[in-house]
């Protein structure tokens, strides 16, 4: 991940993004650098239009994050019925108890 923002903050910047601009940012931030990461990075971003990337990374979790809200909702609700399944039982049970003796 470091290597991506590496090259978001030169694009931040208004800096090139060169596999030497990259290698210096991931340097002065005490990172160990994989040359040929460097240049997989650079070979990826070749013609990519980083603001247009950017606007529908963000747009992507946000469109996705209430979809799975509801979901995450309904396997909880699911397991709680079982729960409350087992106490009513039990409850019951009790109650058929105290009525004989």
């Amino acid at each position: 991940m470091e290597y991506i923002y590496a090259a978001l903050i030169l694009h931040n910047a208004g800096k090139e993004i060169t596999e030497e601009s990259v290698t210096t940012v991931l340097t002065a931030a005490g990172t160990e650098v994989n040359d040929a990461r460097v240049k997989a990075l650079i070979a990826a971003l070749d013609g990519v239009d980083i603001e247009e990337a950017i606007a529908k990374a963000a747009v992507a979790p946000a469109a996705a994050a209430p979809a799975a809200a509801p979901a995450a909702a309904e396997a909880v609700v699911e397991e709680e019925p079982e729960e409350d399944e087992e106490e009513a039982e039990e409850d019951g049970m009790a109650g058929l108890g105290a009525l004989f003796g």
